[in-house]
């Protein structure tokens, strides 16, 4: 698989496969689309919402560079809750290019993310106190998540029109039916169609700003 380390326009680092002709990230900033997606109208939407929760069962579909796991894991020092992290993984990038990505800044980031990458697959691991993660090394394909488990989920598939396999209805029906009640799906995509399909699955739909150089996102709340 030909994959290339790529700088995008707010600095941060993205993966480009090339077979695909897809980034991992938005071109126009990896990091503060992550951020803006995922931890903000997602994690932190979640949190303001459920205050009193004492964990969160986040899933992640497409660990990729590790960038939202990330993420996560550094806002878990920042509230009280313990974040359980699962993430689902088909083809997991090597060392030779995820240890050359520029997200972690410091040594305590640096050393983070490497435990994030090496942790041991199909198992959780305590990445710290308050941040359990478990990487499945499987493809939602062949993987049905266990029913109402999760609070929250990352739905970082490629675009549809790259990877149109992870965006049919027996998908998302698959992430809807994993979601817990009040449980929300975050995603960069907007496009009409999906939000069809999340609403046909009784989920709530809210089209939200999206990260720069996106005009929307979407987010849908299980009711």
């Amino acid at each position: 698989m030909g994959i290339e380390i790529i700088t995008t326009s707010d600095g941060s680092h993205s993966l480009r496969n090339n077979e695909l002709n897809e980034t991992y990230h938005s071109i126009h900033g990896a990091m503060q689309e992550s951020v803006h997606v995922f931890i903000k109208r997602g994690l932190d939407h979640f949190l303001e919402l459920n205050s009193t929760a004492s964990e969160v069962n986040i899933l992640e579909i497409g660990f990729g560079t590790g960038l939202n796991a990330l993420l996560t894991w550094q806002r878990s020092f920042q509230i009280s809750q313990k974040l359980n992290y699962t993430s689902l993984e088909t083809f997991p990038i090597p060392e030779e290019l995820w240890s050359k990505l520029n997200y972690a800044t410091d040594e305590s980031s640096i050393a983070g993310f490497r435990k994030l990458h090496e942790a041991e697959w199909n198992t959780f691991v305590d990445i710290e106190k308050n941040f359990h993660l478990r990487k499945i090394e499987q493809s939602l394909e062949d993987l049905t998540p266990p029913v109402e488990s999760f609070d929250v989920i990352y739905y970082d598939a490629f675009a549809p029109n790259k990877q149109p396999e992870m965006w049919t209805p027996d998908m998302l029906s698959k992430v809807a039916g994993a979601l817990k009640k009040g449980g929300i799906l975050v995603t960069y995509c907007a496009k009409g169609q999906l939000k069809r399909d999340l609403k046909a699955l009784n989920l709530e739909i809210s089209t939200l700003d999206g990260p720069p150089g996106k005009k929307e996102m979407v987010r849908a709340k299980k009711v």
